[in-house]
């Protein structure tokens, strides 16, 4: 018969191996980023080639990779899945190289470590908390639109008022979404789909929500070059 205390550790165990290969791989594709955005920020002429017509065809290869990703993580093999994965964090690194241009060193670290221990905070919330975040779900996919439109409308007002606003409710939604995506990951470990496509899918996931709420707060609190 068995023995109720060695399957719920056994069960534990495993929800923290997969946890632990979703942050392992979410930290691999920030640094892969944050190498190449900086390398490439020091280099003159890979800047020029990538300005103009360039920057926008990597924005929409950004786009179609993390579309397909999501679309199709599930039916790829772990390696084809994970190079995805890597790949898009690569592209991100060459489309943030002008972060380095803009604003400057110390800023960018400083905004990167407000950005990380938020999240961790954050992410503890989200695996300990009792409380039920899947009823957010539409909370937040109506705030993700709601800020894409307001975003593209107001690079033709260019109102710094509303800028600023849009600033602080982006970090508010990508704090809500770390919580609500890292309780997601670790209810599936528990329902039993801790498959190692489903950990890269996580470590996608949380990538998104800790890059995106960087990019806010540096808006909001990094200096300019």
């Amino acid at each position: 018969m068995a023995n109720p205390n060695e399957h719920a550790f056994s069960l534990e165990k495993a929800q923290q191996t997969f946890l632990q290969k979703v942050y392992q791989w979410m930290a691999i594709g920030l640094a892969i980023t944050g190498f190449v955005a900086y390398s490439v920020s020091g280099n003159y002429a890979l800047m020029r080639a990538l300005s103009g017509g360039t920057f926008f065809i990597l924005m929409i290869a950004e786009f179609g990779l993390v579309m397909w990703l999501s679309s199709q993580a599930m039916k790829l093999s772990p390696s084809t899945a994970l190079t995805g994965f890597l790949v898009y964090s690569a592209l991100n690194g060459l489309t943030f190289a002008y972060l380095f241009i803009v604003y400057t060193h110390t800023s960018i670290a400083t905004t990167f470590l407000i950005t990380a221990a938020t999240f961790a905070g954050v992410s503890v919330f989200g695996a300990t908390t009792k409380t039920d975040l899947s009823s957010m779900r539409s909370f937040f996919v109506m705030g993700l639109i709601g800020l894409l439109v307001a975003t593209v409308v107001n690079m033709f007002l260019r109102s710094p008022a509303l800028d600023w606003l849009l600033s602080y409710l982006g970090v508010g939604l990508f704090i809500g979404l770390t919580a609500y995506d890292t309780q997601k990951l670790k209810m599936m470990q528990e329902r039993g789909f801790g498959s190692p496509q489903m950990a890269v899918m996580g470590a996608l996931m949380l990538y998104l929500d800790f890059i995106n709420m960087f990019l806010f707060l540096l808006r909001l609190f990094g200096r300019r070059k």
